[in-house]
């Protein structure tokens, strides 16, 4: 994030399916995809939510997990705490950042420990203003997935942040649906948000396949989130909205080549450096012209290739008087008037 490349996040998740066996191995084929960091999430059910059976703590309305607890899907979710030491230590030895995002503030004391090097909030997570705080405290950069949030919402997170001295901001246009119809992903308000809030924007995508990242990329995204599965045969509660390894590999490929595309502002002032400008046009003349003649748009035209004088003259030389011979197909020069 600091020397102009995209940073590629490949988010783990519940992608683990319970075994740290498959979270390590998770972790060493992400590497093989070219991503720079892989992200786990800190929690247990007790510090997401409560186990409770009344209505409100009951999913509904939603095509993936429907009819579900919360308490018993983040159970089945959950990263075990154990597992998160080697997980950091497998990353390392992988050359890949790890970092995670926590759901309570004794998530980010494990993670402190860890020396977990950023602190990621998530989308629903953004009203928590308390644990938004409890991070920014810690100095470290803070990115914020903004998949629910008002306006309202995103200005108080950033005012949090910076209240705790904390300026290292970077905000997620995200889509909560899970996967997010294409049509949902409203790509033009990353460069409003980097104008309005003045921080640091990527992505947080949830759509099945690579083109919203890649178009995110165009737009000036700086981090790109997705959620990464070995094989979406395991199965799991993300499972359905997860890119394979293949699938990653060929992702990651084309933001590295979108960002050579992208490259700088360059507008040449050395004509003599622009490759092929010796194929623009020029004033060349196009039959022979006598001593004496009159220049013509018969007789002086502009042409390829770029070595004769700028096409803007050629109205001041029509009517204008040669006062040599001239070959067709010879370059006109200033020093051919009359």
């Amino acid at each position: 994030m600091k020397d102009n490349k995209v940073f590629i996040i490949a988010e783990l998740s519940a992608n683990h399916n319970g075994s740290l066996e498959v979270a390590l191995e998770s972790i060493r084929e992400a590497k093989k995809t070219g991503v720079d960091a892989i992200k786990i999430q800190t929690y247990t059910a007790d510090t997401i939510t409560l186990d409770c059976d009344k209505k409100d703590f009951w999913i509904e309305g939603t095509e993936l997990w429907n009819g579900r607890k919360l308490y018993d899907l983040y159970k089945e979710a959950y990263t075990p705490w154990e597992w998160h030491a080697e997980i950091f230590k497998v990353a390392k030895e992988e050359g890949l950042i790890c970092f995670s995002t926590p759901f309570d503030k004794t998530a980010v004391d494990l993670l402190e420990s860890l020396n977990n090097p950023i602190y990621k909030i998530a989308s629903f997570e953004i009203t928590d203003v308390n644990l938004i705080e409890y991070c920014a405290k810690t100095m470290k950069p803070i990115i914020i997935s903004t998949g629910i949030a008002t306006i309202e919402d995103i200005e108080l997170a950033i005012e949090t942040c910076r209240k705790a001295g904390n300026n290292d901001i970077t905000l997620l246009k995200c889509t909560s649906s899970y996967p997010a119809p294409i049509e949902n992903a409203n790509l033009l308000t990353i460069q409003d948000m980097k104008e309005r809030f003045g921080v640091k924007v990527g992505l947080s995508d949830h759509t099945m396949g690579a083109d919203v990242a890649i178009a995110a990329v165009a737009l000036g995204a700086n981090v790109v989130e997705k959620h990464f599965i070995i094989d979406r045969s395991i199965g799991g509660p993300d499972s359905e909205f997860s890119m394979n390894k293949e699938e990653f590999s060929s992702m990651v490929a084309s933001i590295r080549n979108v960002e050579k595309a992208l490259g700088k502002i360059d507008y040449p002032t050395d004509i003599n450096k622009i490759k092929g400008r010796q194929f623009a046009r020029s004033l060349y003349v196009a039959e022979d012209i006598k001593k004496g003649e009159t220049f013509t748009e018969k007789n002086i035209r502009s042409v390829r290739p770029g070595y004769g004088l700028h096409p803007k003259y050629l109205k001041d030389i029509i009517g204008e008087i040669a006062k040599e011979d001239m070959e067709k197909g010879s370059s006109f020069k200033i020093d051919r008037l009359k």
